[in-house]
């Protein structure tokens, strides 16, 4: 090639970069371009919505969008119109919006919702909810509400089922958007269980509101926990008998306020008697009368029983102890005004501001008796000698206490003890929580947070069930499942109606305050005047 050939070539090479580069700058407002192109006046007069401009397409530019004004945009010192996206067509003379598409069923918001239970559960645990906040944000105050009224409401509940059961109840209407798939909650309760100063923050604050004159029944339960990866998974001293590694759960429960205080969990080997000072001073239980079985001495937290001068305890001897001998505690003085069947006797420990309550059932101790004889028959050990000495002992109760009380207070106090064998028996089968399901410490922790707040709204209900004297007549289980049958029906947006219900279930949610009796006008007094024949 010469220079000349050579020349010319590369004029024509600058000049197509130089047209290149006009076009790469001048594309941006082709867009308007196509906007501002004669569209014919009988398409423009066509009526549509306001703020919207007509453009073609097609490759004989024959159709014609109409498109929604959303703005205008700054560009070297001009503002230009920018349009938004395509809301109609005009066809054959008439403006045709675009219609939205109908969402299938599988994207629709649920219709038909539980209402009276979860209602219900809301009403009796709005204090719990105002504890939660003064601890957590408001989110994961929700998260541990929400979590806590599910596993009441549908008791064995797991997890991965309390998004869709959120879902189904109107529990997403009262507190809506919370979050609870399965990931969020378990990265949540693991979460929860690492913060476990918070959770004890809040045990604190319910320990704190206890009456003085209250008293509290403590007791523990063993949990199946097969984790071979958190430190509270351990055999119990019933592993023999069950085959499995357990947790331990240590309870409060007020026996007044009949509803559970406070809890914590310790691993399945340790006794109750080492756990039990930890208990104390960890959740800070500075006031009452704890009220517990032979596992749990006083003398396993005599510091604490020191330190806090108005904590007193009750507690029962064993039936070896030296100071029912030294006291003569098997020989009792009277009979229990409230029941002819017990005797007693009432003695202070000279020197100590202790005292001694000694009982003795005597229907009790003839079942006792009985039971004796037919194993001393079975196993062929029966002797006058030893039968002699086990009567003085059978159907008698030795009781030790810190505090002076009335030998009928005494009584009823430890009488009602057993109330707290309800409340593991309710935790484990009415709640379902006999299983911890999780597997780290960070996880048990958390998790056994939300089921201390459910067993607490459990005795609630228990509590707003006897009070209209359903259990009378119901099982909890079948009065949860006739609320589980109130439910409402959103026939228009926002407008939910309670659904037909029989008489039976009206009759349950009206008694326990979910909905309000229709007011009925005083019938007048007098009989019906007689019509008069005409």
């Amino acid at each position: 090639m010469d220079r000349y050939s050579f020349g010319n070539f590369k004029n024509f090479f600058e000049k197509s970069l130089e047209y290149s580069l006009t076009f790469i700058n001048f594309a941006p407002k082709l867009d308007y371009i196509l906007c501002i192109m004669p569209i014919p006046q009988h398409i423009l007069s066509v009526e549509r919505p306001k703020n919207t401009v007509v453009t073609c397409y097609g490759k004989k530019k024959d159709h014609y969008a109409v498109r929604q004004r959303v703005g205008c945009k700054y560009d070297e010192g001009r503002h230009l119109p920018t349009n938004g996206p395509t809301i109609g067509h005009i066809i054959d003379g008439k403006y045709v919006p675009i219609e939205e598409p109908v969402p299938t069923v599988s994207m629709c918001d649920v219709d038909l919702k539980d209402w009276a239970n979860v209602s219900l559960c809301d009403r009796l645990f709005q204090d719990v909810l105002r504890d939660l906040r003064k601890v957590y944000n408001e989110s994961d105050a929700l998260k541990l509400y929400c979590i806590a009224i599910l596993r009441v409401c549908y008791p064995g509940i797991k997890d991965c089922e309390l998004k869709e059961a959120y879902g189904d109840s109107f529990l997403s209407e009262t507190y809506p958007d919370v979050a609870l798939s399965r990931n969020t909650v378990c990265e949540f309760l693991n979460n929860a269980g690492k913060t476990c100063s918070r959770i004890i923050k809040f045990m604190r604050l319910r320990t704190e509101a206890v009456n003085m004159s209250h008293h509290l029944l403590v007791d523990g339960t063993l949990k199946t926990d097969t984790s071979k990866v958190n430190s509270l998974s351990d055999f119990s001293r019933k592993a023999r008998l069950k085959g499995a590694r357990d947790i331990s759960v240590l309870y409060a429960f007020d026996l007044e306020e009949r509803e559970p205080v406070c809890s914590k969990c310790y691993p399945g080997n340790m006794l109750d008697v080492t756990a039990y000072e930890s208990f104390i001073s960890e959740n800070h239980i500075t006031k009452g009368i704890i009220v517990s079985d032979k596992g749990f001495p006083s003398s396993a937290a005599e510091a604490q029983f020191k330190a806090n001068p108005d904590l007193h305890y009750l507690n029962p001897l064993k039936r070896n102890a030296k100071l029912i001998e030294r006291y003569n505690m098997l020989t009792f003085t009277g009979i229990l005004p409230s029941d002819s069947n017990i005797t007693y006797r009432k003695e202070k420990c000279t020197g100590t501001k202790k005292w001694l309550y000694s009982f003795r059932d005597a229907i009790l101790a003839a079942k006792e008796e009985q039971d004796w004889l037919k194993n001393a028959k079975k196993d062929g050990t029966y002797s006058a000698e030893a039968l002699a000495e086990k009567q003085r002992s059978f159907g008698t109760i030795v009781l030790e206490s810190d505090c002076d009380l009335s030998i009928e207070n005494a009584y009823a106090a430890y009488a009602e003890r057993w109330k707290i064998e309800i409340v593991m028996r309710f935790y484990k089968s009415a709640c379902q929580f006999d299983d911890t399901r999780v597997q780290d410490d960070y996880s048990v922790i958390g998790s056994e947070f939300c089921d201390f707040l459910a067993t607490v709204l459990t005795f609630r209900l228990i509590k707003a069930f006897d009070g209209e004297h359903l259990l009378e007549k119901h099982t909890y289980k079948k009065v949860m499942a006739t609320l589980k049958r109130a439910k409402k029906i959103r026939i228009e947006e926002k407008d939910w109606q309670l659904i037909k219900v029989a008489p039976s279930v009206t009759e349950i949610i009206q008694k326990l305050g979910i909905i309000s009796l229709p007011k009925q006008e005083p019938k007048r007094r007098g009989r019906k005047p007689k019509q008069k024949s005409v």
